[in-house]
């Protein structure tokens, strides 16, 4: 529980009212959109944001402590990267659902005990993700079913070295930045 007072916000709506919009580009993945929008104090603008499915990221923490994590290249910035595995919402599949599927499909394990930890908004100024993160346990190893276009190493690293790597600028992903605080708060006690 927080020990600073809740603040006195000076300003009641900050909302903005669509006026009108068109869809920029529409993609497998992605959809771009451009929406004239009245500001609270009534002047208008345009604001260009990203139409996302939101995805889940899933922190599989084996019986021996350490993590299930991967390394997979990501094209955008043409490198890889280290991971926890993590994927897209298909339309109408609930997230956990899509957790379940997305750890077996990438590493192979199914887990017998799910926890929520959080719902993040990666990337507020131009897209509506949000990205749902569990934690796994009672992992057991099934055989990976990756998809076909999907290529990635999976390996274990115990959390306190995956925090180091961290601090070391080793994982960047924001994702699995987030989900591996989290981890540490709930496995060490800290946050019930």
């Amino acid at each position: 529980m927080s020990k600073w007072p809740e603040p006195a916000w000076r300003i009641k709506d900050l909302g903005e009212r669509t006026v009108d919009g068109e869809w920029v580009f529409r993609g497998n993945l992605l959809k771009v959109r451009r929406d004239r929008v009245q500001l609270p104090d009534g002047a208008s603008t345009e604001r260009e944001y990203i139409e996302h499915p939101g995805a889940v990221t899933i922190v599989p923490v084996l019986e021996s402590g350490g993590l299930v994590m991967e390394r997979q290249y990501r094209y955008p910035l043409r490198r890889e990267f280290l991971e926890l595995p993590a994927g897209k919402i298909d339309p109408g599949e609930a997230p956990l659902e899509c957790a379940k599927r997305e750890l077996l499909e990438e590493t192979g394990y199914v887990a017998s005990d799910w926890l929520h930890l959080a719902t993040t908004h990666p990337v507020v100024g131009y897209s509506d993700e949000r990205i749902e993160i569990y934690l796994a346990r009672g992992l057991v190893y099934q055989g990976a079913k990756p998809d076909q276009d999907e290529h990635l190493e999976v390996f274990s690293l115990p959390l306190e070295s995956a925090l180091d790597w961290v601090r070391e600028g080793r994982i960047t992903d924001s994702k699995t930045v987030i989900g591996l605080f989290w981890a540490d708060r709930i496995l060490n006690g800290d946050w019930a």
